[in-house]
């Protein structure tokens, strides 16, 4: 099943239901469920009760209680119905490098050769990015709060101090209970790359600021998803009327598992339930095509759908 949160005027945040077209509103049936953080503690965290909790008041939901997506899909407005970022998670985490391309790139544009040592012996050179990437140890970083994410139509931020800011379409899990991977969605994970670029210890800015996360536009449940490691991926930037760039990935590229990512984000490290994990991006514009103001950015994965959001220099 597909899930959602949308604004409702005079309501405020609903949690929905998209099937056949519509969404059905699950807050009509039942008030508790007012958003997916609501639900996902009802249900214990858990990804089965979970589903068995929307069929039950979905059935319930009275018929004049839908909207279409059209109605939904739109640029927020506080007096028209309109979607919301599917889950105001707690944490958001990423993981980086965990694509061979996106490896490649990023030491190209770095330059950075790092020495690795053996047996007190330098044995060969490798560059930072493709040594995590063959390392077992994968990259992990904190990346946002709910307050610093945005939904579908929501403006991503540009630094006001960064002038090569991108664009990082990933595939993104929610977790529950005992690890367990609750949903889907699709993740942006906006990025200063000249701050990263610049030194290594300023990845926390390049990361971590207004808008530096779009989520959305629904999460769509395990049972629906046949093969994670089997999604298509695509992103798009839109300039002054036209796609100046377009790229594809699959996830059957991403070098390493959602349990490998797991054991290490939760080592040592208490992961509250609704948390958000951001697998890493297969996808890199060159850099003469860094986002500006004004851009609209679409990434859009195979059985989820399409994210997409105007681009703004804060």
């Amino acid at each position: 099943m597909k899930l959602l949160q949308f604004y409702l005027p005079g309501h405020g945040t609903r949690l929905g239901l998209l099937y056949d077209g519509l969404v059905h509103d699950l807050t009509e049936a039942e008030p508790a469920y007012d958003t997916f953080m609501a639900l996902l503690e009802h249900a214990g965290g858990q990804a089965a009760t979970l589903e068995r909790f929307v069929r039950e008041k979905g059935a319930r939901v009275p018929g004049s209680a839908t909207y279409s997506w059209r109605e939904l899909d739109r640029l927020p407005d506080p007096s028209l119905p309109h979607l919301l970022m599917p889950v105001f998670s707690p944490e958001v985490w990423g993981f980086g490098v965990t694509y061979r391309r996106s490896a490649e790139a990023r030491d190209a544009d770095l330059g950075t050769k790092l020495a690795l040592e053996q047996d007190g012996a330098t044995d060969s050179i490798a560059n930072i990015y493709d040594r995590v990437y063959r390392s077992e140890r994968p990259e992990c970083f904190f990346k946002a709060t709910a307050s610093r994410c945005v939904g579908p139509h929501g403006q991503i931020g540009i630094r006001s101090d960064s002038d090569l800011t991108a664009c990082e379409p990933e595939l993104a899990y929610i977790l529950g209970a005992n690890r367990e991977i609750v949903g889907y969605t699709a993740c942006n994970d906006v990025s200063a790359w000249d701050l990263e670029r610049e030194n290594p210890l300023y990845l926390p800015q390049s990361k971590i600021y207004a808008g530096c996360c779009a989520l959305g536009p629904v999460i769509v449940t395990p049972a629906e998803i046949n093969d994670p490691y089997l999604l298509d991926i695509n992103c798009r930037i839109h300039r002054d009327g036209e796609i100046v760039f377009s790229g594809f990935t699959n996830s059957r590229y991403m070098g390493r598992t959602f349990d490998q990512l797991n054991e290490y984000l939760y080592r040592d490290n208490p992961i509250p339930l609704g948390t958000v994990v951001s697998t890493g991006t297969g996808i890199m514009a060159p850099n003469e095509l860094c986002l500006r103001d004004g851009d609209t950015v679409e990434v859009e994965i195979e059985g989820i759908g399409v994210l997409s959001n105007p681009v703004r220099k804060l």
